[in-house]
């Protein structure tokens, strides 16, 4: 059992160094973690500032368009 334990936990470990020698792929993980800091900022501000008037717009065009229904239906 100790031996199958020791194969099984030496297997891990050849995997473990294999993957972390492959560098394929890290310039792809590089460009995203570059694009991502360029964009989280540019989010969190939208969120932040942006949306409460992007909300706003689109609420009040949905109130005139709500008041526009009512005036076709003829309901005052």
């Amino acid at each position: 059992m100790k031996r199958e334990l020791q194969a099984s936990w030496d297997a891990w470990r050849a995997l473990a160094r294999r993957i972390h020698r492959d560098e394929r792929g890290a310039v792809s993980i590089e460009t995203v973690l570059i694009i991502a800091a360029i964009a989280v900022p540019i989010l969190i501000f939208i969120l932040k500032f942006g949306w409460p008037r992007i909300k706003n717009f689109f609420d009040s065009g949905m109130n005139d368009l709500e008041g526009a229904a009512d005036n076709a239906k003829g309901l005052p």
